[in-house]
């Protein structure tokens, strides 16, 4: 979700500045800054952008500097001379000595003074969104820049957590022989008459509560389901977000299971890989 874009040109006598950048963020999370000539038109760059940008903690900032002196008061000197002379008139009449600035007085008269309106037309402000559009486009290109990178590290690391699932399944296929000779070790060192039919199905028990083939296929089929989402070219964070909650629980519970010093080294290496998997998802759209 992070990207930046920026352009600029002279639009009339401006020179127009267009950034527009964005963070990670859960949801769509927009501020758009707007020049006062532009600002009527914010609902609309608003919703323009919301369509662009999805997700992410987006700002977009336009400015607007002149390249000319330009006057945006007028005064109708003509109705300033007439209250002025009206009014002098009066001061005379009524009170010749009184001091009184007359003229600043006049000054706030209504209709004295003509604001010229900032308003930009439409011709300007198609000049002005062709910007806007030149900076989403260069937002857009950094955007998928970030997110081919991004693909390349999220393939590797769900890679690294098959291999080293690969390397889970090479030792749990020996388990089941290594848990009956240990547990036939310490009834050996206990001197303990065995029943041997009871042991088997104490021992059947027991393998059956460590067994995690289920949890090997599901979070194989996790991982090949990554992947494939990855590749896809419909927005997909939220749905890897899931899939990386479902690889975790497989994993917790191979580690829950595993009940071998080795195994659970391995389980540790791949949750390692999952958190930075969980991180990295955070940044796609």
């Amino acid at each position: 979700m992070t990207g930046f874009g920026r352009a600029e040109g002279v639009v009339k006598d401006r020179k127009v500045t267009v950034e527009v950048r964005s963070l990670n963020s859960k949801q769509l999370d927009l501020y758009v800054k707007l020049p006062s000539a532009y600002r009527e038109r914010d609902h609309e760059v608003r919703q323009w952008i919301g369509e662009q940008a999805v997700r992410g903690k987006v700002e977009v900032f336009v400015a607007g500097e002149s390249l000319q002196a330009t006057k945006h008061t007028t005064f109708d000197r003509e109705l300033i001379r007439a209250y002025y002379q009206e009014l002098k008139e009066i001061a005379d009449t009524t009170s010749p000595d009184a001091a009184a600035d007359l003229f600043a007085y006049v000054l706030r008269l209504p209709d004295v003074a003509t604001t010229v309106s900032d308003r930009a037309d439409d011709e300007e402000w198609s000049a002005v969104r062709g910007l806007i559009e030149n900076a989403l486009t260069a937002f857009q290109e950094f955007r998928g820049s970030e997110g081919s990178r991004l693909e390349e590290e999220l393939m590797a690391r769900v890679k690294g957590i098959e291999q080293l699932l690969t390397e889970v399944e090479a030792m749990d296929s020996g388990r089941a022989n290594r848990t009956r000779e240990r547990l036939l070790g310490k009834l050996t060192d206990l001197r303990a008459e065995v029943n041997e039919d009871r042991f088997a199905q104490e021992l059947i028990y027991y393998l059956e509560k460590l067994d995690i083939t289920e949890e090997k296929v599901r979070l194989r089929s996790h991982c090949t389901y990554f992947m494939e989402t990855v590749k896809s070219t419909d927005q997909q964070g939220r749905k890897l977000g899931f899939i990386c909650q479902e690889m975790g629980r497989e994993i917790n519970t191979i580690g829950s299971k595993a009940n071998d010093a080795t195994m659970q080294q391995l389980v540790v290496r791949m949750k390692d890989e999952l958190e930075k998997v969980k991180e990295q998802v955070l940044n796609v759209l």
